[in-house]
C-alpha cells in the first residue's frame, strides 16, 4: 500500500509503502507516474512536496500534488 508519496524540485517522484519501503514500480518523473500514483493511493497515502532546500516536506492534498 502507498504511504507516503514525495514530489521534488526535478519532478521526480519517491514513493513509500507503510513499512518505509521504497516502491519502485511507482517511482520515476512525474508526468510518467502521477496517474498510476493515483488510481492506486488510499485515504491513508500522504502527499509531499520537497521544492526547497528546506529540512522538511510541505505536505499537499492529492489533488494539488
Amino acid at each position: 500500500m502507498i504511504r507516503t508519496v514525495i514530489r521534488i524540485k526535478n519532478n521526480m517522484v519517491m514513493v513509500f509503502d507503510e513499512e518505509g519501503e521504497q516502491m519502485p514500480e511507482f517511482q520515476g518523473y512525474y508526468e510518467d507516474v502521477k496517474e498510476r500514483i493515483l488510481a492506486n493511493a488510499s485515504g491513508g497515502s500522504v502527499f509531499n512536496h520537497w521544492f526547497e532546500l528546506s529540512p522538511e516536506q510541505e505536505v499537499v492534498p492529492s489533488e494539488a500534488w
